[in-house]
């Protein structure tokens, strides 16, 4: 599975995961309002649940916490015990095989749902352009009416609309010329309740309301709860603008209303531009609720209410998010990698090799190329740098002078920081890219990246980096190949192939970041040659950590036991 396709189902199941959190905030927003009817006036939970809703859909959408750090353990040889032996079986999967796996109905899922959300996203956009078309088509239309300095400025149109405030960063008061036909003081009223909206601010909040929708067109609950949101507003702006008004200009409000509708519907209007419109399955609630002011003395109360609730919805929707989120991280590994260095054949594969996890010490192979192509390295034995106070010293041989070739037999840390400061970022990072090895993130830092930080790679990455080696395809020196083959050379199997090889050991991850000492991760790859004919390796586990013995140099010993037989097996098919 490519990373793309990873990607995409993670988006899908997060999408899914926003459906769900949805029914859960809708729900118990609309409990609570039953309980406390004065939630209705507040805006803060109605914003506040799209807000929960959309940050669960970006928590879901983040990789998983599953990465990989290094043990405190490295690649040392010990000595095998009858126990540790474990048989491996020899056998090939065929001359030939492809590297590309058939893309999973899944994948195809979340392919289509992809397109779907982008076709979505794109009918949002022509929406809210044709409607900005027609506000400037209105604003062009109008008349400047004169107004304070300090106020929005009032436009009269001569358009079947209701009065609307428009624009945050410029707000303009849009009002229609029916608007003179009604008495004074509903007029008055009218305006008052346009103001109130921008006074209170309720332009930025619709802009961000319209944001959230963008991000979530596809979730219902964003809708409901903007429409809520819209109705708190309406709700909120009548109990500012009455506030210590006497009865008589309270029945001119609500006369107001009915006015406002009965200009808002003579024609088809475009409600989409309608601020503060009223429909008339709500005008009969919002002169109600006039009629009784008394009805946000909870208010405080039922705010409380509703943020609490929300808190703890959103709680559980994080406390859910490792089983709502696709985890394309796999709790084992077991592939075996097998490639003819001169056609690039895939001579064997088993199990899953398309999976990136940190390179571990086989990095020190690309390590080992640029130092001596750049100069830091001289031979096998020169530089010679002695330990000091403050290197990384996990294991007893790290605390003594290392060359290059004790730093690749013991996979010492701090000798290949020392390589890599002296690169530097800039050189390290144009290696890497004309290596194209792995993911090429060295955003970890030069010093750490390829231990279980920022650079990952998959065995089948890895494999086409040794190819690239073994046939010396790399930009780099002839005796950084020779000293490199010269630094992994291992003992000749019995048959006469000639192996080279590299262990890489890290520990796995649980998914709050803390080390999972149960599981190990182990590398061993290279390349082997015999009669002119070259075969590239790539071997990689991931499981149960053995009590006793380092993942890698413990998979190195099982895969060079079945190496010739595999060898044998290959030879005999071609």
């Amino acid at each position: 599975m490519s990373a793309l396709d990873a990607t995409l189902i993670r988006f899908l199941f997060a999408s899914l995961g926003c459906l769900a959190a949805g029914v859960a905030v809708w729900g118990v927003l609309v409990l609570v309002r039953r309980y406390l009817p004065a939630l209705a006036m507040q805006r803060s939970p109605w914003m506040l649940g799209q807000l929960a809703i959309a940050a669960t859909f970006i928590v879901l959408m983040l990789p998983q916490a599953q990465q990989l750090q290094m043990l405190p353990v490295f690649d040392v040889d010990l000595s095998p015990t009858t126990a540790d032996a474990v048989a491996m079986p020899a056998q090939a999967v065929g001359s030939t095989s492809t590297l590309a796996n058939p893309r999973s109905w899944l994948a195809w899922s979340a392919w289509a749902w992809a397109l779907a959300y982008t076709g979505g996203l794109l009918c949002m956009l022509a929406r809210l352009i044709h409607g900005q078309r027609a506000l400037a088509r209105l604003l062009r239309a109008g008349a400047r009416l004169p107004s304070d300095a300090a106020l929005p400025r009032m436009i009269e149109v001569d358009a079947v609309i209701s009065p609307m405030l428009v624009g945050p960063f410029r707000p303009r008061l849009l009002l229609p010329l029916a608007l003179r036909t009604i008495d004074p003081l509903q007029r008055d009223l009218i305006v008052a309740h346009e103001l109130m909206h921008w006074r209170r601010g309720d332009l930025w909040w619709l802009l961000a309301c319209a944001l959230l929708q963008a991000l979530c067109w596809f979730n219902p609950a964003m809708r409901l709860l903007r429409a809520r949101l819209v109705w708190a507003q309406e709700l909120g702006c009548d109990r500012d603008v009455l506030r210590g008004r006497p009865q008589v200009q309270r029945k001119a409000y609500a006369a107001a209303l009915v006015a406002q509708l009965r200009f808002q519907y003579q024609a088809t209007p475009a409600n989409a531009l309608a601020f503060g419109g009223v429909a008339p399955d709500t005008l009969a609630a919002r002169v109600a609720l006039i009629r009784t002011p008394g009805l946000d003395r909870h208010a405080a109360r039922a705010r409380c209410a509703g943020l609490g609730a929300l808190a703890l919805v959103f709680g559980a929707n994080l406390a859910l998010q490792p089983a709502l989120a696709w985890d394309d991280a796999p709790q084992a590994l077991d592939c075996t990698l097998m490639l003819d260095a001169a056609t690039g054949a895939v001579l064997v594969e088993e199990g899953r090799c398309d999976v990136r996890t940190t390179p571990a010490s086989i990095f020190n192979i690309a390590v080992s190329l640029m130092g001596f192509d750049a100069g830091i390295l001289q031979d096998a034995h020169t530089p010679a740098l002695p330990f000091k106070a403050g290197y990384v010293d996990w294991l007893p041989s790290w605390r003594a002078t290392t060359d290059p070739t004790s730093w690749i037999r013991n996979s010492t840390v701090w000798y290949a920081q020392q390589v890599t400061g002296r690169l530097g970022e800039r050189r390290m990072q144009d290696y890497i890219g004309r290596f194209d090895y792995g993911n090429q993130d060295l955003s970890g830092g030069v010093d750490i990246a390829w231990i279980a930080s920022s650079l990952q790679v998959s065995p089948r990455e890895q494999a086409a980096f040794l190819r690239k080696v073994a046939n010396r395809e790399l930009p780099v020196s002839a005796r950084a190949f020779d000293m490199t083959a010269q630094l992994l050379r291992l003992p000749a199997l019995a048959d006469g192939w000639q192996v080279y090889g590299k262990t890489g050991t890290a520990s796995g991850s649980a998914r709050d970041g803390a080390g999972d000492t149960g599981r190990a991760l182990g590398w061993f790859v290279g390349w082997a040659t015999k009669d002119g004919r070259t075969v590239i390796f790539a071997r990689q586990t991931l499981g149960p950590r053995h009590p006793d013995r380092a993942a890698g140099p413990l998979l190195k010993e099982h895969f060079l036991r079945a190496l010739p037989g595999r060898l044998a097996t290959l030879s005999l098919s071609t």
